[in-house]
This record gives structure tokens, sequence and C-alpha cells, in this order.
């Protein structure tokens, strides 16, 4: 059982002792840090605190939403509650509802019995990481203060207008082309698996103008059909039903839908690394500009972006340092090779929903193109990467950062980046390996990526040995 707190807000799995899982006490516990954060930020405005609050469908949600809620109120603060939402649209709300923050309820790609609290700002972004920092030092002080009876915060309940605003702000960007969707007349599978994007992925397909689409693991009551996260091994049920019934394609996002990867007419992945490969280049060819991903991700956005004539920078992992750099840099797309498309012209988050209508718009517009066009042709007009991601897990003695340190020792020669664990990259044979601490897992990852799977599978393996080893002592 465990309990993680992180630049990707506070993680843990349900039940257990105090301190140790995400238990009752320690989420009324961080809800009112985070809620004593935001008063004291906003003091000099003098300004009543208002918060948005939406959850994914995982079966812990309605139990962590009401200890929010009241938590919340109990401090002073507004409550709008989205209930069941997803991540994008929380984020898209703060701003729409004039909030100082909001809070959403979401484990992301982890298990059923992981539930999380992701901390917003008034721009609904993530919080930073030494914001994140004065939150759990609070959290860690406790003795709060709590309202008297006539300060409570109210309860401000809406119905799913919030979802309607985000699907009709997406229909309305100039490079969602739904006139060549419809004209496509796509069948599409989707795999909701059993969370909120099991409404609103086939919602916004429809509106989308998809003609057929067949959803699986539909009901969004948080039992989730198999393991959530959209990785290869995941989707074979999703991959057999596309094929079988003969669609177009796929669609699986995660349990709080930020993230999305797509399955070819044939069965075969598309790579959720090329999800936002895809969406950028349809939007690098029709706006030029920078395009930012993390230190994790596939070489070939960068290569990408290198055939358009424009620049591609790298970021450290985790949204919010990803989002940084591409308001540094002005980019026109970006975000993470684990299916997350950031597009700023809607909003700085990771977004499953405008990842799809990018996908779906470039996608119609080449079928019209050519009647014969598929997924798999689509994927292979791309450059040929293969990404092997591995984990090794820690135990409570294992110091991960002398690990790596002792890794990189071995290495010296190579070239290497440090901004988010150990990057060695190997530029002759287009080959790079990265060790670094999870923010959501007491793991450290192991990716790496060549020009084959065969290879990048022996690369990894190399290195998880490597890493096995320095943590023998050997």
């Amino acid at each position: 059982m465990t309990l993680i707190k992180s630049i990707s807000g506070i993680r843990g799995t349900i039940g257990g002792k105090e301190a140790e899982n995400l238990t009752p006490v320690d989420i009324v516990k961080f809800t009112c840090a985070f809620a004593r954060f935001l008063q004291e930020k906003n003091a000099a405005r003098k300004t009543r605190i208002r918060l948005v609050v939406g959850r994914d469908g995982r079966i812990s949600g309605q139990m962590v939403d009401h200890l929010v809620q009241g938590s919340l109120m109990g401090m002073g603060v507004d409550v709008i509650s989205l209930e069941l939402s997803t991540t994008p649209t929380v984020e898209m709300a703060v701003k729409a509802h004039k909030a100082q923050g909001g809070i959403i309820i979401t484990a992301s790609h982890n298990p059923k019995e992981w539930n999380a609290l992701k901390l917003l700002n008034e721009k609904g972004e993530f919080i930073s990481a030494e914001e994140g920092r004065q939150v759990v030092e609070t959290a860690g002080k406790g003795a709060f203060a709590f309202a008297p009876a006539d300060k409570l915060g109210q309860f401000l309940c809406y119905d799913d207008s919030d979802i309607e605003r985000h699907i009709q702000a997406i229909l309305d960007l100039e490079l969602v082309d739904v006139k060549a969707i419809k004209a496509a007349k796509l069948h599409v599978v989707v795999d909701g698996v059993n969370s909120t994007g099991a409404v609103v992925v086939p919602f916004l397909l429809e509106r989308l103008g998809v003609k057929t689409v067949h959803a699986m693991n539909d009901e969004s009551m948080g039992d989730f059909a198999h393991d959530p996260e959209p990785l290869p091994a995941n989707l074979k049920s999703l991959a057999a039903k596309v094929k079988k019934d003969k669609a177009h394609m796929g669609i699986a996002v995660d349990p709080d839908v930020d993230r999305l990867a797509f399955v070819c007419q044939d069965g075969s992945m598309f790579g959720e690394e090329y999800t936002l490969v895809a969406a950028a280049d349809y939007v690098l060819r029709h706006k030029k500009g920078a395009v930012v991903s993390n230190l994790s991700s596939s070489r070939a956005l960068r290569d990408v972006a290198e055939s358009h004539g424009c620049k591609y920078v790298a970021a450290p992992v985790g949204e919010v340092n990803v989002v940084e750099k591409m308001k540094k840099v002005k980019a026109v797309i970006g975000g993470e090779g684990n299916g997350g498309v950031i597009y700023p012209e809607l909003h700085y988050g990771r977004d499953a929903l405008v990842g799809i209508a990018l996908v779906l718009s470039a996608f119609a517009r080449k079928l019209k193109e050519n009647k014969a066009f598929t997924m798999t042709g689509y994927r292979d007009s791309f450059p040929a990467y293969a990404i092997s991601k591995n984990r090794v897990a820690l135990s409570g003695k294992v110091n991960a950062d002398k690990v790596l340190a002792q890794v990189k020792k071995r290495h010296s020669k190579e070239k290497t980046n440090e901004e988010d664990g150990i990057r060695i990259d190997f530029e002759k044979t287009k080959e790079w390996v990265q060790l670094r601490k999870s923010n959501t897992e007491p793991i450290i990852r192991v990716y790496a990526e060549s020009v084959s799977a065969r290879k990048a599978d022996a690369l990894a393996k190399r290195f998880v040995e490597e890493v096995k080893a320095a943590m023998a002592g050997k």
C-alpha cells in the first residue's frame, strides 16, 4: 500500500493505515492544506475562494469526492462540483467559472485501488513543484482553523454543461474539420475503460460526425475491465473488436481522459508515442512553430518538427514542466509520449478529446485524397522508432539517486542529460535510454528507444540489468 506526494499530486492506494495510504484522514488533511494555501495566496485580494471539483469514474471516486467537498466547505471555500468529468474538462472549467483553483479526483492510469488529488491553479493548470511543496508542508503542520457556521463554503452543483462547453470549444477550433470527418463516414470502436471516457468520447465522436461508433466497457462505474493504462498489452480486446468489425480504427483513453491511443484497422497498435506525432504533424502543416515533448518521448516528434522546418524542444517529465517549456518557446503544440496532447489554442493541459479531433481531422482529409488510406498507412508515414518501457521496483531501503549516479558513471563518455533522471543519447545509432524515478509510483522507469522493437528491448534489458546491479551494490 502506498502514499506518494509529488509534482503529480497526492496519490495513493485506498484503505489501510493513515499516512501510509490515501485514507479519509489523508484526503481531508491535504484538501484542507490546499484550501489554506489558496486562502493565503489570495489574502491580499480579500477574495472568497471558489474551487472546481471533478472526478473520474473509479469506484472510490464518490467517497473521495464527498470528503473533498465537505472539507473545502468546512474551510470556508465555495465548491463548484462537476461530479463525473474529465481532467481537461475540469481544467477548462476553472477558467470558465473564474475559480481560484481546482481539484481533480483521479489516479489517471493507475489501477482501480488507487486514487489521487490533482491540484490546479487559477489558470486551470497544475500547480508548480514549489507550490506543491508548500501544500505538503501545510498538511504536515495540521492544526487547521475551520470556518464558523455562518462562513461555511457554499455548494454549487452544475449539470454537464461544462463537458458540452468543452466539446463545443473543440468543434470551434480552426483545424478541427467536422465537414471532412462527416464525409469520411468513419467507423470507430471506443474502449472507455468503464470510466468517464465511456460517456464523453462517444459523445464527442457523434458531434464530430463519425458515422458509426461502437463502445466497449461503456459503463462509468469504475470497475475497470482491464488495467486502465492504454498500453498494447491492455488493448487486445479492442484490437480484436476493431479487426472483427472492419472498423477504420479503435480509440482508447485512460480513466480521466488525458491520455489517448489509437488501434489500426488490422488490430495493430498505432502506438501511444505516435498520438502526439500525428497531431503535431497535422498542426505544423497549417501553422509553423516550436513543439515540445518530455525527455521520455519518441525522437519521431523531433524528426517530424524538423521536416516542417520547426524547432523541437525537450522538457523534464511532468505536465507542468512541459507546459512551462511550451510557454517559454511559444510552442504551437506539445505534450507527452504517453498519448498526452497539449494544444494551446484550446488550453494548456493534456487533452485526449482535442487529440481525437485533430487526428481524425487529419485522417479524414487523407482519406478524401485516397479512399484506400488506412491507419497503418498513416502510422507508416512517420519515422519508424520503437520504445521499450520498463520498470524496476524500489524497496524502502534503496537510494534511487545513488543507483542512477552509479549507472551514469559507467557511461560518462556518452552524451547525457540530467534535467530529469539520466538520459543517455547514442546519436550514431539514433538510440537513447532514460532512467528516472517515477513521480507516481515507487519505481525507477527505464525507457529505451531504437529503430526496431527488438533493438529497443535489447537496449532496455541491458540497462535494467545495470540498475539491478547498482541496487545490489555491484
